[in-house]
């Protein structure tokens, strides 16, 4: 068996430029491409979003943000439909805002 340091031997030889345009290439690698949601499941989760602000249930909401995909375990404190986002309070009372649109399920 040939054991070999893989690509570790090129670097030395290889321009910064490239070894950059590498290490981007391995990192959008992992990017998610955000997903289309159906009208009956955003139905669903404006039921939920009144079910949890009504109760002052905790909730975990999965999000959408710099193309990975996030999860947030607190409360829903208020809608705020004029900025089209949520206002949500984690379980250390950390305050955050939450865009709408980038909201894609919701589990009580």
């Amino acid at each position: 068996m040939i054991r070999d340091r893989g690509s570790i031997k090129w670097t030395a030889m290889m321009l910064p430029e490239h070894v950059k345009l590498l290490r981007d290439w391995a990192k959008e690698d992992n990017d998610v491409t955000k997903p289309q949601l159906d009208e009956q499941h955003v139905d669903y989760m404006n039921e939920q979003i009144g079910e949890a602000m009504e109760i002052g249930s905790e909730v975990t909401i999965t999000y959408y943000e710099k193309k990975r995909y996030h999860l947030f375990i607190g409360t829903i404190h208020h809608v705020d439909p004029i900025k089209s986002r949520l206002h949500v309070v984690d379980k250390f009372g950390e305050a955050s805002y939450l865009p709408l649109e980038n909201i894609l399920d919701i589990t009580g």
